[in-house]
């Protein structure tokens, strides 16, 4: 809970009306009460949002002046540039200090190994696993069912879902959030075959796993530790349900990845790139920063794409005036390589 006061400063919104009033929870303009706080982006949002009985309401600074009833309503008003997120900050913010009260809390089933180190406002879930020498900052939640192996540290305020699995040797920032069965730090799939019988023999997967802070991970994502080196997933990168990342991969900050892409190991994504779903990035491959890869395009292993804000379409990946050219030339050619037969047949189905 914070009071209208206390939100406004986190967000650093400008505050009209009172700000004694509390907020205990974020919601809709239909289903709020008095302790909730609503947003509205549209100045038709912001008419229901005056009547409904949140405590505060999110909303633009020039909506608030051209409207006269917004000046006179006695409701607590916070004039921010973006309201949608600023909401979803506020709904962090809530949450993180709901969080902290309270000395940890743990599950009567759950097994702690040793030297176990649990900060303020710990939350640990049934069935769940610590092995020795976790760490775990303060407001960590560990949802039931939950497995980490030894020396796993995660960061203050992040938040694990059911059945998350951590391996050895992974490090988690500061609010990330891992959905039900992600697996993080499993073995990567590194293999050397002897060329005289074919056999194959596991390359050692050794190396760590680092997440910054503010990843989000989907649920039953696999994400593999390095060989002997590292793979890291920059600061606020989002990753949606079923994706796999592959070991020695690094993906720079505030990437966002649709579900069930595939990124093979010791590949690179940079900054703000965009990778949409079912995508598949070959071994040693380079996204450049701020590149869009549209669903289904594939990027050849040891190629680059690069450009910021230009869109790949494609198997392989290509800009998307290219590809769109070349659709059109092979239906041009399909067209032209018509048997009269064909062609008589597909007229008369035309009339």
């Amino acid at each position: 809970m914070a009071t209208v006061k206390q939100l406004a400063e986190f967000l650093g919104a400008q505050l009209e009306g009172s700000g004694d009033g509390e907020v205990s929870r974020i919601d809709g303009v239909a289903r709020a009460d008095a302790s909730a706080l609503v947003f509205a982006e549209t100045e038709a949002a912001l008419e229901a949002a005056l009547v409904c009985s949140a405590a505060a309401v999110l909303t633009r600074a020039d909506f608030y002046s051209a409207d006269g009833r917004a000046a006179a309503s006695r409701k607590a008003l916070l004039l921010v540039r973006q309201p949608k997120l600023a909401f979803a900050r506020a709904a962090e913010f809530l949450r993180q200090k709901k969080s902290l009260a309270g000395a940890p809390r743990v599950h009567a089933t759950a097994v702690l190994g040793e030297n176990v180190e649990l900060g303020e406002g710990v939350d640990i879930g049934a069935h769940a696993v610590l092995g020795d020498g976790v760490v775990l900052g303060k407001a960590v939640e560990i949802g039931a069912g939950c497995v980490l192996a030894d020396g796993v540290v995660i960061g203050a305020g992040s938040r694990l879902y059911p059945r998350v699995v951590i391996y050895g040797g992974t490090t988690l920032g500061e609010r990330c959030i891992l959905h039900a069965g992600a697996v993080l730090g499993s073995d990567g799939f590194g293999y050397v075959r002897d060329a005289a019988s074919g056999a194959y023999t596991q390359f050692p997967q050794q190396g760590t796993l680092v997440l910054e802070d503010g990843v989000e991970v989907g649920a039953n994502t696999t994400i593999d530790r390095g060989a002997l080196e590292q793979t890291r997933i920059g600061r606020g990168t989002k990753i949606d349900n079923l994706v796999h990342v592959g070991h020695n991969v690094t993906i720079g900050r505030d990437v966002v990845i649709a579900a069930q892409t595939g990124i093979s190991g010791s590949s690179m994504i940079g900054d703000n790139a965009i990778v949409g779903g079912q995508v598949g990035i070959g071994d040693h491959a380079t996204v450049g920063p701020a590149v869009i890869l549209g669903s289904g395009s594939g990027v050849l292993s040891h190629k680059k794409v690069d450009g910021a804000g230009v869109v790949f379409w494609g198997r392989p990946a290509r800009p998307l005036r290219q590809y769109l050219k070349e659709l059109a030339t092979l239906a041009r050619l399909a067209r032209d390589a018509k048997s009269p037969e064909e062609s008589e047949s597909t007229e008369k189905e035309e009339d």
